[in-house]
């Protein structure tokens, strides 16, 4: 068990987990959170997202050209 943990593979497999977990998963139920929350979020609330969105913004501009948060509207126009 010991040589498994100084192994070189499990030290990638540490890598990979928390850099897929910073870059697609924690940005992601960013986004989720804000589109479901953003007209009805409270000051501390929001101040909190604006933290997050800080510390997670390379995360979040790679999925920035996906996602689209604009308001529906009420379709006239």
């Amino acid at each position: 068990m010991e040589s498994f943990f100084n192994n070189s593979f499990a030290t990638l497999i540490a890598y990979i987990g928390i850099i897929s977990t910073y870059l697609l998963v924690v940005p992601l139920l960013l986004f989720y959170w804000m589109n479901n929350r953003w007209n009805i979020m409270g000051k501390f609330e929001r101040l909190g997202i604006y933290g997050l969105v800080f510390l997670f913004f390379p995360g979040l501009i790679l999925f920035s050209p996906f996602l689209n948060l604009r308001l529906k509207g009420s379709g006239k126009g």
